[in-house]
């Protein structure tokens, strides 16, 4: 006698795109019987959200290729029953129920077991006048139809408010389609996550690329008008607008779960390990879920496609296959984005993040070559490493026009490895001239770091400028044509070269004091810091050189520095 036929699992996802496509074609190779269906407010279900701002630009030129999955595409390939307009209204975790708006009316649906992956929404502040027909937002490929289609009309003027990464890149693209572009900043630079002293080159590019920032000030009011709007900002500032996208953030699209029991956190979705959450048979995964900063502890949203789409299969894994399962991993937030001829990325915590959290630790600033500087081409990457005073990597940063991720990329690996700075050094990496050095950029961190924390080598900061110059003798190490393009006043000009037949001179012009050593870079001063310690004076380097100095100055470099 045959046994009964079992009844399928009918697993319901709240939400595609990342999270819950990942989750639902992970789902389907695990269980061929199991009944699929995913739910989505939207008419795409899966879609290139992160190619957005490149369609508006003009760089992707079919929008189709925005579009990487189709609800008939995905019923061939994984029989799935994807139903977009269809949008979640109302959970009962008792009756097992969803409640569904669509165009035809609500409906009811049931669930064995409920994948919540709703995504985020685009925070709207309480400006006036947010509400006109002008006011954009870029998270849908409808938004970047819109948008495109305003540009293609004839727009010529855009303000953006937000110049996060999302607002970087919608910059960009309004700038590089020939719109006349002004980006606004709440913070105090643009990037916010960024350290303001990398920040300083982003907003140089930006500059050059005909954008106009405007940071350390929030909009107070759209004003609509016949012709364009005009946005008004907090200095009294009128900027003109055809378009103004707005990119100030984003917050968990939550409200709807959280009424119905589902424990959040700021309007994170709070889960376990593996994706579970309070209530029995519901799971969460994506940019509405709370993860655990594996720096700092704090915690906090990632919306970013990467953690979300591997959240997804080890969420189907954790359901279907939870003898296997592994883990969901903290994400370490690790991000690039694209300015210009620049390249910025990060992973891992910053420095106030850290400082947030009471973590020690000591940063690292160089700015090696991407590739063998005898190379045609050679250019420097910007680096900012926060390493703890046991050598654990913290968080990195670069910016530069080449290299960028792959040294941002190794350092994230590193990290999620749990490597001690110092095993950087060690790291045996491709090289040959047109790509690397024999010394990477990546083991030049770990040298330095070293050297740090075992005392061959100290640091003074940008930061410290004023004590310094206040209770030590700056001393210039670079070369006398160097010092004559902008120097610190009162420094004493002596070349690393010519160093060690001059002590008598540093002697008589310290008279006691302590010694800050600079260059350009910090390599220079590196040298002339051992010199002078092996002669007992208290030395230190300048870390990252004047390249640092003048970023961390900005607009105050030229009024400070002789020339």
């Amino acid at each position: 006698m045959s046994p009964a036929p079992t009844t399928p699992t009918r697993i319901v996802v709240v939400g595609g795109v990342a999270g819950g496509m990942s989750f639902a074609a992970r789902a389907r190779r695990l269980d061929e019987t199991a009944a699929i269906v995913v739910l989505d407010r939207g008419q795409h279900v899966s879609f290139a959200n992160c190619g957005l701002p490149y369609y508006v630009g003009g760089e992707i030129t079919d929008p189709r290729a925005l579009l990487l999955q189709t609800p008939a595409s995905l019923k061939a390939s994984l029989n799935l029953d994807v139903r977009t307009g269809h949008d979640v209204i109302g959970l009962d975790p008792a009756a097992k129920t969803v409640t569904v708006r669509t165009e035809q009316g609500e409906e009811v649906i049931d669930y064995d077991q409920l994948v919540l992956s709703p995504g985020a929404a685009a925070v709207r502040p309480g400006i006036p006048g947010l509400d006109s027909s002008r006011v954009r937002t870029l998270r849908t490929v409808d938004d970047a139809l819109s948008l495109r289609g305003e540009v293609i009309a004839g727009a010529t003027s855009a303000v953006v408010l937000g110049a996060g990464f999302i607002g970087l890149e919608a910059a960009e693209a309004l700038a590089q389609a020939g719109l006349d572009t002004q980006l606004v900043e709440l913070a105090p630079h643009v990037l916010p996550p960024l350290e303001s002293e990398l920040a300083a080159l982003v907003t140089a590019e930006l500059d050059a690329l005909g954008i106009t920032t405007h940071t350390g000030v929030a909009a107070t009011a759209i004003e609509p008008g016949p012709d364009h709007d005009v946005v008004v900002l907090a200095d009294g500032t009128r900027l003109p607008a055809d378009l103004v996208v707005l990119s100030v953030g984003v917050r968990p699209d939550t409200a709807v779960f959280e009424r119905a029991g589902v424990a959040c956190e700021r309007g994170a979705i709070v889960t376990d390990e593996h994706g579970r959450t309070n209530l029995e048979g519901v799971w969460a995964v994506g940019d509405a879920t709370a993860s655990t900063n594996p720096v700092t502890g704090a915690r906090r949203t990632v919306a970013l496609a990467g953690p979300a789409n591997r959240a997804g299969r080890l969420v189907a894994d954790a359901m279907l296959r939870p003898d296997r399962a592994r883990p969901l991993p903290a994400p370490l937030g690790t991000a690039i984005v694209r300015v210009g001829s620049l390249t910025a990325a990060l992973t891992g915590a910053n420095r106030e993040s850290l400082q947030a959290a009471g973590v020690e630790f000591r940063t690292l600033h160089l700015h090696p070559n991407q590739h063998a500087g005898y190379f045609p081409g050679a250019a420097q990457v910007h680096l900012v490493v926060h390493v703890s005073p046991e050598g654990r990597l913290l968080g990195a940063q670069a910016v530069g026009t080449e290299g960028v991720d792959k040294r941002i990329d190794v350092l994230a690996t590193a990290m999620r490895a749990g490597m001690d700075v110092r095993d950087l050094i060690d790291l045996d990496l491709s090289y040959a001239p047109p790509y690397g050095s024999a010394k990477d950029p990546v083991n030049f961190i770990g040298m330095v770091a070293e050297n740090v924390l075992n005392d061959t080598l100290t640091l003074w900061y940008a930061d410290d400028l004023e004590q310094v110059r206040q209770d030590a003798l700056v001393l210039d190490a670079r070369s006398r044509a160097e010092f004559a393009t902008g120097h610190l006043p009162g420094s004493v000009n002596i070349p690393h070269t010519e160093l060690r037949g001059r002590l008598d001179e540093v002697h008589a012009a310290a008279a006691g004091r302590a010694v800050r050593v600079l260059c350009v870079s910090g390599v220079r001063s590196a040298i002339a810091h051992r010199v002078l310690a092996q002669a007992g004076f208290d030395s230190a380097s300048l870390s990252g050189g004047m390249l640092t100095l003048r970023a961390s100055l900005g607009s105050k470099a030229d009024d400070m520095l002789i020339h």
